[in-house]
C-alpha cells in the first residue's frame, strides 16, 4: 500500500509537469530562461526520486522487521528480578511448562521457553515439584533455573525401618508442618490411598486389620510445599508397592504358602524383634516354625502387646507384667493365645520383608533372645538352652 501510494503521486506529479511545461512552453518560448527551468525541474524531480527511493528501503525495512518478528518468539533480555514460586506437574511438556512460567510472569512467551528447551538438550532432566524463580527472565536462563537442584521448594524427610503408623505421622509433621491429625485422617482408607485389596487377604481364618500399617514404606521422601497429607501418604505406599515388585514378595509368599498380608505381618514382627538386620532371617524362621507346630506355638512377642498399647495411647514398656502380657482384651497379645496379630506391629523395610520371604532355610529353632548390647541374638530348638542364653544376656547387659 505504502509503495503503490508513492507510485501514484510520483505519476500524478509527472503528468502535472508535463502539461505544465506544453502549456508554458509555448506562451514562453525557448530561450535560456527556459532552460534553466527546465534544469530546475530536473533537479527536483532528481531530489524526490532519491527521498521516495529512501521511503521505499525504509519501507521494506520496516515490512522485514515486521515479518521478522513473527517467526522470532517474545523473549526478555534478563536474568530477571524479584520472586516467584512455580510448579512442574508430573508429565507436564515444554508447553505446558512454558506457560506456567508465562502465567506466573517469569518468561515473556511460551514459544521462547520451548525453543530454549529444544536447544538443551537436559531440558529432559526437568523435575516434577515447585521452584523459586524470577520475574521477566530470558527463556534460557528460567530454563537453567528449573535445572538448578538448588531452586527446587522441597522437604527432605527421613521416615525410618519399623515405626509405627503413629511414629510415621508424627515423624512427616514436623518435616512438613502438616498435622499428624491430618496424616490419621488421610490414612483411614488405606484401599483409597493405593494399597490394592488383595494384600488385605489371609489364609489363617483371622479377619485382617485394614490400616495403613505395614504399607508406609519407610525411606527419604522430598515433600513439596503445597502437598497434602493424603499425597505424602500415597508417595510412600507407592514406594512400598515398587519395592514387593522389585523382590517378587506376592509370588515367593504364594510359593511358600504365605498370603501377602501373613508375610507383611511376618516382616514387621522381624523389624521389631530382631536387634540385627542379619538376624531377620532367623526371626522369621522362628515365627513360621512356631506356626506350623501341631498344635500351633503362641510367639510370645512384647512387641506385639506394645504395639496395642500405643494404639490405646499408652507408653510402651520394656518390662512387661504377666497380667498386661495376657490382657484378653488384647486382638494383639501373643502370649496365650498363638497365630499371628490382625495386622503389622509397624512399617517394614526391604530387608525385613526379605527376611519374611527368605526366612533361613531347615534350622529348627523355636527360641531367641538377644545376647548382647549389640543387638545380635542367640536362636535355639532347645527350651534348657533358652533359659541359658537368657542368663548369659543379663550377664551381658543387654536387658539394660
Amino acid at each position: 500500500m505504502q509503495t503503490d501510494e508513492l507510485d501514484l503521486a510520483w505519476e500524478g506529479e509527472t503528468e502535472r509537469g508535463r502539461h505544465r511545461r506544453s502549456a508554458f512552453g509555448g506562451l514562453r518560448g525557448s530561450g535560456n530562461r527556459g532552460t534553466g527551468s527546465r534544469g530546475g525541474k530536473s533537479l527536483l524531480a532528481f531530489v524526490l526520486a532519491l527521498a521516495i527511493l529512501g521511503g521505499l528501503v525504509g519501507g521494506v525495512w520496516y515490512g522485514f522487521n515486521r515479518v521478522q518478528g513473527f517467526f522470532t518468539a517474545p523473549d526478555y533480555d534478563s536474568v530477571g528480578t524479584g520472586e516467584a514460586r512455580i510448579e512442574v506437574r508430573s508429565g507436564d511438556t515444554a508447553a505446558d511448562i512454558g506457560q506456567t512460567l508465562v502465567d506466573a510472569k517469569v518468561v515473556k512467551s511460551s514459544r521462547a521457553f520451548i525453543e530454549a528447551a529444544q536447544d538443551e538438550p537436559r531440558s529432559r532432566n526437568v523435575s516434577p515439584g515447585f521452584y523459586k524463580m524470577r520475574l521477566r527472565m530470558s527463556a534460557a536462563s528460567a530454563l537453567a533455573l528449573l535445572l538448578n537442584p538448588a531452586s527446587r521448594l522441597v522437604n527432605r524427610v527421613t521416615v525410618p525401618e519399623g515405626l509405627t503408623d503413629k511414629e510415621t505421622f508424627a515423624v512427616l509433621a514436623k518435616a512438613t508442618g502438616i498435622a499428624a491429625e491430618e496424616f490419621e485422617t488421610a490414612a483411614k482408607d488405606p484401599v483409597a490411598l493405593g494399597v490394592p485389596e488383595l494384600w488385605f487377604t489371609r489364609n489363617d481364618g483371622k479377619e485382617a486389620a485394614r490400616s495403613s500399617e505395614g504399607f508406609l514404606f519407610p525411606s527419604t521422601y522430598e515433600v513439596s510445599p503445597g502437598m497434602s497429607a493424603t499425597r505424602v501418604l500415597q508417595l510412600m505406599i507407592t514406594q512400598f508397592l515398587k519395592v514387593a515388585d522389585e523382590i517378587s514378595m506376592l509370588d515367593n509368599a504364594q510359593a511358600k504358602g504365605l498370603s501377602p498380608f501373613t508375610s507383611l505381618i511376618a516382616a514387621s514382627l522381624a523389624e521389631g524383634e530382631a536387634g540385627t538386620a542379619e538376624d531377620m532371617p532367623k526371626v522369621t524362621r522362628v515365627i513360621y516354625n512356631r506356626l506350623n507346630r501341631k498344635p500351633p506355638m503362641p510367639l510370645e512377642f512384647d512387641s506385639t502387646t506394645n504395639y496395642w498399647r500405643e494404639l490405646k495411647g499408652q507408653p510402651r514398656k520394656d518390662n512387661l507384667n504377666d497380667t498386661e502380657l495376657l490382657d484378653p482384651t488384647n486382638p494383639y497379645r501373643t502370649y496365650g493365645l498363638a497365630g499371628l496379630p490382625p495386622g503389622p506391629i509397624g512399617n517394614p523395610g526391604r530387608t525385613a520383608l526379605l527376611a519374611s520371604i527368605n526366612p533361613t532355610p531347615g534350622a529348627p529353632w523355636l527360641y531367641f533372645v538377644k545376647i548382647d548390647k549389640s543387638g545380635r541374638s542367640e536362636f535355639t530348638d532347645s527350651f534348657a538352652q533358652h533359659e541359658r542364653n537368657i542368663e548369659t544376656a543379663k550377664q551381658n547387659g543387654a536387658f539394660d
